[in-house]
């Protein structure tokens, strides 16, 4: 009888193990708000990290170790000294590269439209059905897109179902008045990043997304060149990406996310490959043109 216990114990806690798909580091910060008793901010932290890391949001098992690292850091710019809360949140994704220690960031962004309501020692609830609060809405957008972001790397266009689940918090938000959610509230918010990704028009990047990391960086550790050669076969496509159009948020995101990276990439190949990386990076994405044009050196 004892076994037969101690079993189902086990099973249960294998289960919530595996039954999570995110390894979530959670962070809220104060700075700007005045006065010496913020235990509600340490409870808030607390309850967004089990959220986010305490729910099943994909469709398939995942192990311990291969949960999805992400970081939100929201800084809290005013609080009513209740439950009136407005601030900022930064999300931060990356995925292993095969056979090293090296992570490579998907996503990293600054989203400026995060107003809620939080009473101090409350559960954070959410459905998929319904818009129950701002704060979880938000939190669960993310998570879709960080496990959406995620798969894409792992298969070609492997991440549509967790886009189309963004996008079902996208249509249920729509009943609130919070900004982020809706067209108009900006070319730079979460409604364009999710139109984007469910927009055919940018099927090619999210095209070049996979290839770049399946077919490239995953095969640099064992054959650098390779890789770095597969990825300049990639290049020219990102110049066909339409960057004009109205709400074009997921170039932007993709840019901000691997701008770096790229220049670190080329920083090691011959004098031929860079420049003929740098010439077409710099016309692609031109806001980071001096970044790029460090290659040339």
């Amino acid at each position: 009888m004892k076994k037969i216990l101690l079993y189902i114990v086990l099973s249960l806690v294998s289960f919530r193990i595996t039954a999570q798909d995110l390894n979530a580091r959670v962070q809220v910060l104060s700075p700007k708000i005045q006065g010496t008793n913020k235990h509600v901010f340490e409870t808030l932290e607390t309850a967004m990290k089990d959220f986010l890391n305490g729910r099943k949001w994909g469709a398939d098992p995942i192990l311990p170790q291969e949960r999805i690292d992400c970081n939100f850091v929201l800084n809290i710019t005013n609080w009513d000294g209740s439950s009136n809360f407005s601030g900022e949140l930064q999300v931060q994704s990356s995925r292993p590269v095969y056979n090293s220690t090296y992570t490579s960031t998907l996503i990293k962004l600054n989203d400026k439209d995060v107003d809620f309501i939080y009473n101090e020692g409350q559960t954070i609830d959410y459905t998929d059905q319904s818009f129950q609060s701002n704060l979880s809405s938000i939190m669960a957008f993310y998570a879709y897109i960080i496990i959406g972001l995620d798969y894409d790397t792992f298969s070609l266009y492997g991440g549509s179902p967790y886009f189309a689940n963004a996008q079902t918090v996208i249509n249920n938000a729509q009943t609130g008045s919070y900004r982020g959610w809706k067209a108009f509230d900006g070319n730079i918010n979460r409604y364009w990043l999710c139109e984007n990704l469910n927009n055919k028009v940018y099927a090619p990047l999210r095209s070049f997304m996979y290839d770049y990391h399946r077919n490239g960086l995953d095969v640099m550790a064992e054959n650098a060149a390779k890789g770095r050669k597969e990825i300049s076969s990639l290049l020219p496509d990102l110049q066909q990406i339409d960057r004009q159009r109205v709400g074009s948020m997921f170039p932007l995101i993709f840019y901000t996310a691997k701008s770096d990276e790229l220049v670190s990439l080329y920083s090691k190949a011959d004098p031929q490959e860079r420049i003929q990386a740098m010439n077409i990076l710099v016309l692609a994405d031109p806001a980071n043109g001096n970044k790029y044009q460090t290659l040339q050196k």
